[in-house]
């Protein structure tokens, strides 16, 4: 598989009018404002009560409307408004991969927005996926893969971006090695790797789907500048930029095993545990398996088969964030 091509020009030849999920996330701010740059005419619906907050993110311009995406009537009567919008543009997730929360959001509500697009006229949807999907071992990536389905089999056309790893996915342990703490890492340190790519970087390849033929009808990994880094890497060059002798502390794949099988158990008798589980299922996908494109033929994943796009590198944004240029709030993404 070849790498994409550089971004598109800085205008849309063809500016269209551009429903938008998930504006509010890191990725839906950044794509938003690479198709506000196009050109684009750009409608974002977020909850309700949020409207004032997410204006303060989003570039002059970009036109907010307060509904409910889980609720088929807001998602029509509050969003759509009985308009015609040519594009729908989805960075809509889950925020915590509980099977509830997966299928509500990963599924339904696309399923849901999709049907409210086609009434809208909509011909093209570019959709905001994930690279772990092509090893579906989790009820989120089943609820993604899911809506991928009902989009291809749409008759609309579509864009499904699979990402391979975000910076504030990669950014948990920065504050642990500056306190002084040895970096985490599962087995040796080098058992999965990644090319991860910048949010800036994502949401111009977001707004490229609108312009290039070569991107519609197509599922599409997409990843960051080369070579693939493994956490023990990055835990390497924290220390380097800090200055610090590297100090790593290992942790058995084994030992989240054995968490999860307990968390499973005690999962049949409270729905707390059972969520707990899940989240700790999560944990232990992303600590044994690489964000890369996998081999269907080997089984195996493959950094020179993962497309890249973009300039900016982890390793950057990690000198951003130690000058105290850059500020992450994990949520959901924090895993230590």
């Amino acid at each position: 598989m070849t790498d994409p091509a550089p971004a598109l020009p800085a205008r849309s030849p063809a500016p269209r009018r551009v429903f938008v999920l998930g504006a509010t996330g890191t990725i839906g701010r950044a794509s938003v404002a690479a198709l506000a740059e196009r050109g684009h005419e750009v409608v974002c619906l977020v909850r309700p009560g949020t409207g004032a907050a997410a204006a303060r993110g989003l570039p002059p311009g970009v036109a907010l409307r307060e509904g409910e995406v889980t609720d088929p009537a807001s998602l029509a009567r509050d969003g759509f408004r009985g308009e015609r919008f040519d594009v729908l543009v989805s960075c809509l997730a889950s925020r915590s991969g509980t099977p509830r929360d997966a299928w509500a959001i990963d599924h339904k509500a696309h399923s849901d927005a999709l049907a409210a697009a086609r009434a809208a006229g909509v011909g093209h949807v570019v959709l905001l996926s994930a690279i772990c999907v092509q090893k579906p071992l989790l009820e989120f990536q089943k609820a993604k893969l899911a809506f991928e389905a009902d989009l291809i089999g749409s008759g609309l056309e579509y864009s499904i971006v699979r990402p391979t790893a975000f910076f504030k996915s990669l950014s948990g342990q920065v504050a642990r090695v500056r306190q002084g703490k040895p970096f985490l890492i599962f087995g040796d340190g080098t058992l999965t790797a990644c090319t991860p790519i910048s949010d800036a970087d994502l949401g111009r390849f977001m707004a490229d789907c609108l312009d290039d033929p070569a991107l519609r009808n197509r599922i599409l990994p997409i990843g960051g500048p080369k070579p693939a880094i493994t956490p023990r890497e990055q835990g390497e060059y924290l220390f380097r930029a800090l200055g610090r002798e590297p100090k790593f502390r290992s942790v058995p794949v084994g030992m989240m095993d054995a968490i999860i099988a307990v968390l499973g158990l005690l999962g049949r008798v409270s729905p707390k545990m059972r969520d707990k589980a899940e989240f700790a299922r999560i944990g232990r996908y992303y600590a044994t398996e690489s964000m890369l494109v996998l081999d269907p033929a080997t089984g195996r994943y493959d950094a020179e088969a993962t497309p890249a796009y973009g300039t900016e590198t982890l390793f950057h944004y990690y000198d951003r964030l130690l000058a105290g240029e850059e500020t992450v709030d994990l949520g959901a993404h924090a895993m230590f």
